[in-house]
């Protein structure tokens, strides 16, 4: 609103354009930035870190950095400034106390369903007091007024999230979940700490992101040959996203444990032939 202003944390690609398009509508604020010169973010900011406004609109995060392999493992205490979270690629990966949020917000093109629909979880309370001066369709109240059909619904989209959370419901819910999700992680994370000499994990421990991790080789070159090799042994998409490079291994609640195994059997042997 007027004379108001709103927090945001930068920890990548995704928060850092979040924050840019707020500075166009209104008064944006940076609480605290991991982004290193060569624009790379290798952690999760500590809470000592963070400068928060005790009188913003709300306070911006990103829970899960798909590009540089970071994920919060605690969210920030932000007092009675309402926490806003964008969980579009980690939503669903373990239980969460939405309580502790003002509103999240998650695309569905990572563990809810196809792209097309994004999934809101709003304390009414927060929308109720939103702006009246931009259009209804950006109005969150006016949606939830209308029981989600303000405007014609993407069908498909929505009946195919409507599947994806009976699957999840069916195979032991959110617990179940994140059992899965700790496994895949062990094993990749296993591996890199194993072989660090020739795969090399930039992120901080504690900011390992669970559906996101990357890594580095000894160079571009073995890491172009990583790629073409594991195409041809059946694992595609493993390139890192064009801004970083390197290897990315995005493990959403569809990859089971046994594909990430196999993977890791195939990168074990490729460091033995390569290294």
């Amino acid at each position: 609103p007027a004379g108001k202003s709103a927090d945001y944390v930068n920890t990548g690609t995704w928060a850092k354009k979040a924050f840019s398009e707020a500075k166009i509508v209104g008064k944006a604020r940076l609480a605290g930035s991991v982004e290193e010169a060569d624009g790379t973010c290798k952690r999760i900011p500590k809470a000592s870190e963070l400068d928060w406004d005790a009188s913003a609109a709300y306070a911006h995060i990103c829970s899960n950095n798909t590009i540089m392999g970071t994920q919060f493992h605690e969210f920030p205490d932000t007092g009675a400034v309402p926490l806003i979270c964008d969980m579009s690629s980690d939503i669903l990966w373990k239980p969460i106390d939405v309580s502790k949020f003002g509103l999240i917000y998650a695309g569905a093109q990572k563990n809810i369903g196809p792209s097309g629909v994004t999934l809101v979880i709003a304390k009414k309370s927060l929308i109720e007091a939103g702006r009246e001066d931009i259009p209804k369709i950006f109005r969150y109240k006016e949606h939830a007024k209308e029981n989600s059909l303000l405007n014609t619904a993407p069908t498909f989209a929505i009946y195919m999230m409507r599947n994806v959370l009976q699957i999840v419901k069916e195979q032991g819910g959110l617990p179940a979940m994140e059992k899965r999700n700790r496994e895949k992680g062990a094993l990749i994370y296993g591996l890199l700490d194993e072989s660090s000499s020739f795969f090399r994990g930039p992120v901080e421990k504690e900011s390992r992101s669970f559906m996101n991790p990357v890594f580095r080789l000894p160079s571009e070159a073995l890491e172009e040959k990583m790629v073409s090799d594991a195409k041809k042994a059946g694992f595609v998409g493993i390139k890192g996203h064009r801004s970083v490079g390197g290897i990315r291994i995005s493990q959403y609640n569809a990859v089971t444990v046994e594909q990430v195994a196999k993977f890791v059997e195939f990168a074990k042997g490729f460091a033995k032939a390569n290294g």
